[in-house]
Order: C-alpha cells, then structure tokens, then sequence
C-alpha cells in the first residue's frame, strides 16, 4: 500500500467493536483485570495506552521500524533515546545542530558523564579522526536546522555500524513521507512531531521508531520508567494531523522552492540554504536518499541592519519559533531556536546575525512572496 493511503488510514480500522473510523480517546489511566493473572494488554497508561498504542504502530510501519514509541515533547523524545547512554560514553553529532539538543546535551548528559564532539557528518575522515574507544553513538541531523546540511546517510550508518555505534537520525524536518532512515541503516529515527507530523501548532509531541528487538526492549523499558508520555488527546491530536501528512508535505515542498527560487534572485539576499536548488551542497546526496524536501530553509541577508525591519513588517508570515506548521513563520536563529549554543560556534557553522529561518506554509504562494517583497522594500526603505 502507498504511503498516502497508509496515512490517511491511521486508526481507522483498529476499533473492532463500533468499527469508528476516527479511533477513540481513551482517557483512562487504569484498565480492569479479567481475572488473577490476566490482563487485556492494557493495565496503567503510562505502560501502554489504546490511543497512543495506535499512533505508536502507526509510526513504526511508516519508518519501517520494530516499535514506536510516543513521548510529550520532542525534547523528552530525545532524552529517552539519551538515557540509553551514561557515565562515560562519547557521542559524535551533527555539527550544525538544533539549539534544544545542543543544549540538551552540553547541559544535561553532561551532568551524567556523557560528553559529545560535534562534527561535519559528510566527513568520514573528521568522524573517524573524532571516534573515541568510549564513543556509543552518532546523532545525525538531516537535514540539519538551520542550514540544511545533508548527510550521506547510508554511508554514514554503514560506517556507525561497523564500529558498533547506534545510528540515531532525527527525521523531523523531511518526515517518513519524504526520507525513512531506516531503510539506509538507521537504527533509532526520532521525532519533534510537533512540527510537519502534527502539522497545525497545536499539539506537543515526539516520536521515537527503534529497529531490532534488543533495542526496542531497552527503549520500552526506558520509555515507561521515564515516564515522559504522550496523553491520549495529544495521541489523537496527532494522528488526525498524519492523516494530511502526504498533501501537506507536498504543499509545502512546492511554495519553500518557489520562495527560495524568489529569494535567490533578490538583490538584497546574500545566500540561500535550501537542498531542492541544484547549486546546494549535498543536493545529489539528498535527491538520491530522499523523494522529496522539505518545507523549511534559511536565506543571509546581506546587511544584518535589514533584519529587524523585516520582521517588523511581516503581516502574513508570523515572527515566530517553531516550523512545520500549515502557517507560515519566520525565526531569526541567532537570538531564538539556536540562542544556546556559544557564539563562536554559531558563528563557525553559519548562525550568524543576517541569518533568517522561514518555515513555509501552505499559503498561497503568491501571497507569501508578496508579504515578502513588503517587508524587504520597507526595510530598505527604512535604511536609504
């Protein structure tokens, strides 16, 4: 079955008893026993909840995955998949990385012993000279946030796993529509479906698909002892979101090429970073490895003086953190989403102060280039 169909079919076949097409919230934490000794698979919520049961298989067949396992943000997606790691294991990351993992890193793991290098993922010979006897993991982002750095997953997870590394990808940017990692040697994908999963800013949520029954065992086991769940009403929040996955992503991908093909023509806009212009580094990597590209991108201004006029004078697309969602917004990563990482290695990677992230909507694009074109002509303006 396609991929389409598989989504707009989450749940709607699993409730046997009315046959709803729309599978129930059960807002229950305790289920009864038949009798001594049985359970109907169901005992205490954060165990195992029917709602979130569903999205949790409904993830792990789109990933090609073993299990799922869904969580309460992102963020304590991420920290479950950590806490498989302690005193003194070492992780190689993404060099250009998400500011709440960096920090999540740096600040947290850290109290626990586990110590990170940052490095270019497409470069064999920096992950090796970077490999320590100590090191457990590689945590990829692909693309990466916010400057679309690709990686060359298949080898990379080829390689993690002749060391004997788990290969983690965050997949949240292109989603199992667009790119499944595990099917190019993933062994654990996490999300923030938060964003294009859920897809309207309206629910919290991350997602977790581990490959192999080993590592499904000891992330079930962490997963219910952490106890950072998803509620059923977020459960089902979120499958009603994956349902318009496929025409969203689609949308989505069609007006941030169209807007970064505007972008890069514009005579005040320094550079663009988006892997659908055939110019981007890693362009071929990702149109081999994936069937489609995302929604977000970044583009430099070239005079940061432009920027704060910019974002004054948006009115369809909002000044606001987040992405993935149908509404348009646009992020200055310097002081928001990458505001903890130190400045000179915001600096080094490209984070700088003329730096902009759009997450595209799916707005008529027109209007999107129109607000655009207003704001850059009163920021201009403002600064003749």
């Amino acid at each position: 079955m396609k991929i389409e169909s598989r989504l707009a079919q989450i749940g709607s076949q699993s409730e046997p008893v009315t046959g709803a097409v729309s599978f129930p919230i059960y807002q229950a934490t305790a289920f009864r026993h038949p009798r001594l000794g049985q359970s109907t698979g169901f005992d205490y919520s954060r165990t195992k909840n029917p709602t979130r049961a569903v999205l949790e298989q409904a993830i792990a067949e789109l990933e090609s995955g073993d299990a799922g396992f869904a969580c309460s943000t992102g963020m304590a997606a991420l920290q479950t998949v950590f806490a498989l790691f302690g005193q003194g294991d070492h992780l190689l990351v993404s060099l250009d990385l998400y500011g709440g993992t960096y920090r999540l890193i740096e600040k947290i793991m850290s109290r626990f012993g586990v110590t990170a290098t940052y490095v270019d993922t497409n470069d064999m010979d920096a992950l090796e000279s970077a490999s320590r006897p100590n090191t457990k993991a590689i945590v990829v982002e692909t693309p990466t946030n916010p400057l679309m750095m690709i990686t060359d997953l298949e080898k990379v997870c080829g390689w993690a796993k002749a060391k004997g590394y788990v290969a983690i990808v965050d997949n949240t940017l292109l989603t199992p529509f667009f790119q499944r990692p595990i099917e190019l040697g993933a062994d654990i994908v996490v999300h923030s479906a938060t964003k294009y999963l859920g897809g309207h800013n309206d629910v919290l949520a991350g997602l977790i698909v581990t490959k192999g029954k080993e590592l499904s065992e000891q992330m079930a086991f962490l997963h219910n002892s952490i106890g950072a769940v998803l509620n059923p009403q977020d459960s089902w929040l979120l499958m009603r979101g994956m349902k318009t996955l496929a025409l969203r992503m689609e949308r989505h991908q069609a007006n941030a090429t169209a807007i970064a093909q505007f972008l890069l023509g514009h005579p005040m806009v320094e550079q663009v970073f988006y892997p659908a212009l055939p110019g981007h580094p890693g362009h071929d990597i990702q149109s081999r490895q994936s069937s489609g590209n995302t929604g977000i991108f970044s583009f430099r201004m070239k005079d940061a003086r432009t920027i704060e006029p910019i974002l004054r004078h948006i009115r369809l697309i909002a000044f606001a953190e987040s992405l993935g969602g149908v509404e348009s917004l646009m992020t200055y990563p310097a002081v928001q989403t990458h505001a903890d990482i130190p400045e000179d290695i915001r600096r080094q990677v490209g984070v700088d102060d003329r730096l902009l992230r759009f997450s595209v909507g799916i707005e008529h694009v027109d209007d999107l280039i129109a607000d655009l074109s207003n704001a850059f002509d009163a920021a201009q303006a403002e600064l003749a």
